[in-house]
C-alpha cells in the first residue's frame, strides 16, 4: 500500500509518499502527479520518500520522471531512502541533454 499525500504552500508544495512504491501504487502516483502538475506553475516541488519502504523498477522510474520534469528535491533521511534517492537520481539526463 502507498499512501500520497500534497502539502501546498505559497511558494512550493510537497508531495509525500508512505509505504511501498510497487505495481499499482506506481499507477496511482503517475495519476496524482499527473492532477498535481499543471497547478504548480513556477512552485518549487519537493518529493518526500521518508516514508516510503520499498520500490520497485517502474517506481524508480516514476520518481525520476518526476524529478526531472519538475527539477524537484528529494527529501531522504535514512540509509534506505537515501538510497532510493541515489538510484532514483542515477543517470537523470542533465540540462545539456547529456546523462549524469
Amino acid at each position: 500500500m502507498l499512501r500520497i499525500s500534497i502539502q501546498e504552500e505559497t511558494d512550493a508544495a510537497t508531495l509525500k509518499l508512505e509505504g511501498k512504491l510497487v505495481g499499482p501504487w506506481v499507477t496511482e502516483l503517475n495519476r496524482v502527479w499527473f492532477d498535481l502538475e499543471p497547478s504548480l506553475g513556477m512552485k518549487k516541488l519537493r518529493l518526500d520518500i521518508r516514508g516510503v519502504t520499498f520500490v520497485e523498477e517502474n517506481g524508480t522510474k516514476a520518481l525520476r520522471k518526476i524529478l526531472c520534469l519538475k527539477n524537484a528535491e528529494i527529501l531522504a533521511d535514512t540509509p534506505l531512502t537515501r538510497d532510493f534517492a541515489a538510484k532514483t537520481m542515477r543517470r537523470m539526463p542533465r540540462n545539456d541533454g547529456r546523462e549524469i
